[in-house]
């Protein structure tokens, strides 16, 4: 039986701009696996059948430059690809909350990883969330590797922008051959967010 998480959690009521319209940018370093997130969050949504974009970018380096991926999420047909705002930012690194939190508006919700990311002070007044997610992602399967689902699981438990079937069925099909069932248990350990606020 895992612990609950840390009391860092105080998340009241948050509530997208509109619930049929939700904008989520996942960024870090390459190699954190944020590009799958978004992919994982995307098949998700598609699975609950709502209308979805999916877009991508990261740095020259094939480890250790940004790494970016935005998912927009509506009840609608999607007619533009870039975001317009960010409702939902995960940022699995310092450098990634330094480049995006700016763009936060007082209705978005941040959420981060706690031994990367200081100074949450510094950044704008939306709500904010601390996580561990390596160490929780450590001691669940005992590799670093399952931190982004980790972190994916905290963001669904705690926002249930997708249902919890349809991202594991979403995390089974996407992730390499022969770790769904690690990573399921990644992705539990990160709904337990919900539970442990």
């Amino acid at each position: 039986m895992t612990e609950p998480l840390s009391g860092s959690i105080q998340l009241t009521a948050w509530e997208p701009v509109s619930p049929d319209h939700v904008e989520v940018r996942f960024a870090g370093s390459g190699g954190q696996g944020v590009i799958l997130m978004g992919v994982i969050l995307a098949l998700a949504a598609t699975r609950d059948h709502r209308h979805v974009v999916q877009t991508q970018s990261y740095g020259p380096e094939a480890r250790g430059g940004y790494s970016r991926s935005d998912v927009v999420i509506s009840s609608t047909p999607v007619d533009y690809p870039q975001l317009q705002s960010i409702d939902i930012l995960v940022a699995l690194s310092a450098e990634a909350a330094a480049r995006y939190a700016s763009a936060l508006g007082r209705r978005s919700l941040f959420i981060y990883e706690e031994d990367e990311v200081s100074d949450t002070g510094a950044w704008p007044p939306a709500t904010t969330i601390g996580l561990p997610f390596a160490r929780l992602a450590l001691e669940e399967t005992g590799r670093a590797q399952t931190t982004n689902i980790v972190a994916l699981g905290a963001v669904c438990g705690l926002t249930r922008v997708v249902s919890e079937q349809a991202l594991e069925k979403a995390v089974v099909s996407l992730v390499p051959a022969g770790t769904a069932d690690l990573n399921l248990r990644a992705l539990r350990r990160g709904l337990e967010a919900e539970a442990g606020r």
